[in-house]
């Protein structure tokens, strides 16, 4: 099945640009191997996807690039037709522009259309580690680090590497400290969103400052490693209000999460490696909306239930991955 990428609703962001509504994430968590994921990005082109969420850290883009090119040779999809991003890793804050190029090397493009700071701050750890794992020399965010990473991000637009940039797992804290400093601002807030964890302080200040937020873990990351896992977790999936209006719309409870972000305003990334699936992920905002109340019921069943905790970047000190995400509204640490 194809669907017209015409027929996706578009984002426009401050710069003019348009974003398709609905990406396909490329992070394949410890379940999926770069083959897996090069060709789900072959798959999802194919049927009509055009935006690709990539990152340096899922240690994959050397075959998404492979698959990228081998699809504009065939005429499937020009470069021009296509949204692809990709994020600085923790320990390259210092090396932004190197970081940029190998991504662009291995991804065979001569631009990235959106390029994010992945985390703001250089807190590094090895892909798959343990929950328990830390860096020794670890450090809370810093305002001075932070404008020093995002210059340097700056530059890359300037040089034409990108076209615009992005931030990624802010608050909004963060965002007030460091925006009047920004001498070009960010374009998209990359942030946890599902029907469980709505975060609508960050969302709205986001969305008042011209930001599009980018939401991931759409369906709630059910191929999230087991260190971001918790007893406490809320599977979005299975919250009884998704549950029943996906009965009443006779789908899966996933594609009523789909529809609720795309619908709400944020572009959903969902990862998926089977057809069937990331097929239904894009088919279903382009028909059958959930109502206003339905919208409405979803939005007063939040349950503030965080995920993505990333306590693996926590620094000597800290009490608890709450410290990351500066639940009081000041910046801790």
């Amino acid at each position: 099945m194809k669907i017209d990428p015409n027929k996706v609703p578009k984002h426009t962001l401050y710069t003019g640009v348009q974003i398709p509504a609905v990406g396909l994430g490329t992070f394949g968590s410890d379940k999926y191997g770069p083959d897996a994921i090069a060709q789900a990005v072959d798959g999802a082109v194919r049927a009509g996807y055009r935006l690709i969420d990539c990152a340096s850290v899922y240690q994959n883009e050397d075959r998404i690039g492979e698959t990228l090119s081998r699809l504009m040779q065939e005429g499937v999809v020009s470069r021009e037709e296509l949204f692809v991003t990709s994020k600085v890793w923790n320990d390259c804050h210092r090396e932004v522009e190197a970081s940029c190029q190998k991504s662009l090397k291995d991804l065979q493009l001569s631009y990235l259309d959106l390029y994010f700071v992945h985390w703001p701050f250089p807190n590094y750890h090895a892909p798959g580690c343990d929950g328990d794992s830390r860096m020794a020399d670890s450090k809370p965010f810093s305002v001075e680090e932070f404008m020093d990473t995002w210059r340097q991000c700056e530059k890359l637009v300037d040089a034409g590497l990108v076209k615009q940039i992005g931030m990624s797992n802010m608050t909004v804290a963060k965002l007030k400290a460091v925006l009047p400093l920004c001498r070009i601002r960010p374009a998209a807030l990359e942030m946890e969103l599902h029907p469980a964890f709505q975060q609508p302080e960050l969302f709205d200040y986001a969305v008042e400052q011209g930001i599009q937020p980018i939401g991931y873990c759409p369906i709630g990351s059910p191929s999230r490693p087991e260190r971001d896992r918790t007893e406490e977790d809320v599977a979005a999936t299975e919250m009884p209000v998704v549950r029943e209006i996906a009965e009443r719309h006779g789908i899966h409870p996933a594609l009523v999460c789909l529809k609720w972000a795309a619908q709400r305003g944020q572009i959903p990334i969902p990862f998926s490696v089977k057809e069937p699936q990331y097929v239904s992920n894009l088919a279903c905002v382009t028909e059958d909306p959930l109502t206003d109340e339905e919208m409405e019921a979803i939005r007063l069943a939040d349950c503030n239930c965080r995920l993505i905790k990333g306590q693996v970047f926590l620094w000597p000190g800290a009490e608890s991955w709450h410290d990351l995400w500066d639940e009081d509204g000041t910046i801790v640490g």
